[in-house]
């Protein structure tokens, strides 16, 4: 049997590769940038031809990328993980034939999903999440009629904190 070292039951910091600060989120910062590098580069294309486009593409990347990152720094994975684990049991949706270890795939996947698709509402990407749920769920045997309720609640939380900051 492998020796388990105390290092390896830290749960992962998210060290941003450049600053080393914790809580860095490649997936939030990339689709940030990317959302908003579309926008700015049509705004600029609009107005000043391909060379805006670009330009406007370049600075609504890396506006976009610090929003994205900004979001997703702000969801602690750790804390999202402890606040369901202590409420599940309490929402209208529980079963107590299930266990938290099946729900706690689809809460991880509601605060993820909601820091890759900022200034996008749920009805707008749920199709989406279904479709990916099977890839996303791990060992959870919840089917996604059952899991989009705990996603749901979980990006509702986040949301209600985002909205609340701004």
């Amino acid at each position: 049997m492998a020796n388990t070292r105390y290092e390896d039951l830290k749960p992962d910091a998210n060290r941003d590769p450049l600053s080393g600060e914790p809580g860095a989120h490649p997936v939030g910062t990339g689709m940030g940038a990317a959302a908003a590098g579309a926008a700015a580069g049509a705004a600029g294309g609009a107005m000043a031809g391909p060379v805006g486009a670009v330009i406007g593409a370049v600075v609504g990347g890396v506006a976009g990328g610090l929003a994205g990152k900004g979001l997703a720094e702000s969801i602690d994975p750790t804390t999202e993980d402890a606040y369901w684990r202590d409420s599940y049991a309490t929402r209208p949706y529980y079963d107590s034939s299930t266990s938290y270890d099946d729900y706690a795939p689809a809460y991880r996947y509601g605060w993820e999903s909601r820091a890759r698709h900022t200034g996008r509402k749920w009805n707008e990407v749920e199709s989406d999440l279904a479709n990916d749920w099977n890839s996303a769920k791990s060992h959870s045997k919840l089917t996604w009629d059952r899991a989009k309720h705990a996603s749901r609640d979980a990006w509702e939380r986040v949301e209600s904190r985002v909205k609340s900051t701004v």
